[in-house]
């Protein structure tokens, strides 16, 4: 059996400055009532955000179509602007739910909202030479632990996200990975973030 990864990675990698929130759309995580795999998605009716930054307060509901849970987020008031969320950590950053996307890889936990941003990270970590086209202040790459962009770990943690490649597939609770747990590991909030007007 070929143990070859299912998506060939490129030999170069352009990084233009992605923003982890740009995977903030679709985020698989944990059901709060039965364990097994919800989805948090902008709440349905909305129109689409102008920049990805409006990510951030826009509200979100969570489904589990195992058990028929849903909830809803909306983005904390404060004066006459909202508190966005802060994307980073094991966490959701809305719900503030285990992501679904977990696994143990290198002696530490390997996570992603969704298959997309699996995708990403593979074409990243599989890349032999890495370009940056962008100023590294928010981008995602640029942020990434050494771990991550070790040449060393390179094939370790491509096994890991082809791990959480095959776990984006499944949704029982019996599926979930035993590295699916809180652990309160959410970046704290880097400054307030307010959003003054717009539709929410």
């Amino acid at each position: 059996m070929s143990h070859e990864p299912a998506h060939p990675h490129p030999v170069r990698h352009h990084d233009h400055g992605t923003w982890l929130v740009q995977f903030t759309g679709r985020v698989l995580v944990v059901c709060p009532r039965c364990g097994g795999r919800a989805l948090v998605v902008p709440r349905p009716g909305l129109p689409a955000p102008k920049y990805f930054s409006a990510l951030l307060f826009q509200p979100r509901r969570l489904t589990c179509a195992g058990c028929g849970a849903v909830a809803d987020w909306t983005a904390e008031e404060r004066g006459a602007g909202l508190v966005g969320a802060v994307p980073g950590g094991t966490e959701d950053p809305f719900f503030r739910r285990p992501l679904w996307l977990q696994t143990r890889c290198a002696g530490r936990i390997l996570w992603a909202y969704d298959e997309e941003h699996v995708d990403a990270l593979a074409a990243y970590v599989g890349a032999r030479l890495r370009e940056r086209h962008a100023s590294p202040t928010m981008a995602m790459f640029a942020r990434l632990p050494a771990w991550m962009k070790s040449a060393e770990r390179r094939d370790e943690v491509l096994s890991g996200l082809e791990t959480l490649r095959a776990l984006a597939r499944l949704s029982t609770p019996a599926d979930r990975s035993d590295a699916a747990h809180e652990r309160g590991d959410r970046p704290r909030h880097h400054g307030t973030r307010l959003f003054r007007g717009g539709p929410y």
